[in-house]
């Protein structure tokens, strides 16, 4: 009651976060130790992400039970609001698939593209982003 109340005024007085600024549950599935998955919870932390991280060694089942094809796979898997994203995907391009409400499994940037979010190196071109649904492969962003 007391969190209705606190949003009602909140919302009266104007200053309710929008999408881009709420707070967003996930949880992060990746092998212990893998620094550039720290790097990358790290950044999803500076945008507003709750990030729960769970050391999995048996990334493959998770990756399997959330139907992520091998030539999608990221080197660690993030659940959030019943999406699953694979990889170093950027947090402005998951704030995208939520506002969206795509009706997808998830999305994916397969592999460890240097210069995305948590990896090192220099971004060399856009990063694309595909869709992890029936029609696997659709693009669904660039960035």
């Amino acid at each position: 009651m007391l969190r209705l109340a606190l949003a009602l005024i909140l919302f009266a007085a104007g200053t309710v976060p929008s999408l881009a600024e709420a707070q967003v549950r996930a949880t992060m599935y990746k092998r212990p130790y893998c620094g550039c998955c720290e790097g990358h919870a790290d950044h999803l932390r500076a945008n507003g992400f709750d990030l729960t991280v769970v050391e999995a060694d048996n990334l493959p089942a998770i990756k399997k039970k959330y139907r992520v094809p091998p030539e999608f796979e990221g080197c660690h898997t993030l659940v959030v609001d019943g999406y699953v994203v694979e990889g170093h995907v950027p947090a402005t391009v998951i704030r995208k698939l939520l506002k969206e409400r795509t009706a997808i499994r998830g999305i994916s940037l397969p592999g460890m593209p240097e210069g995305s979010p948590g990896m090192g190196g220099k971004k060399s071109g856009p990063f694309v982003i595909y869709e992890l649904s029936d029609k696997t492969g659709a693009v669904f962003a660039t960035e």
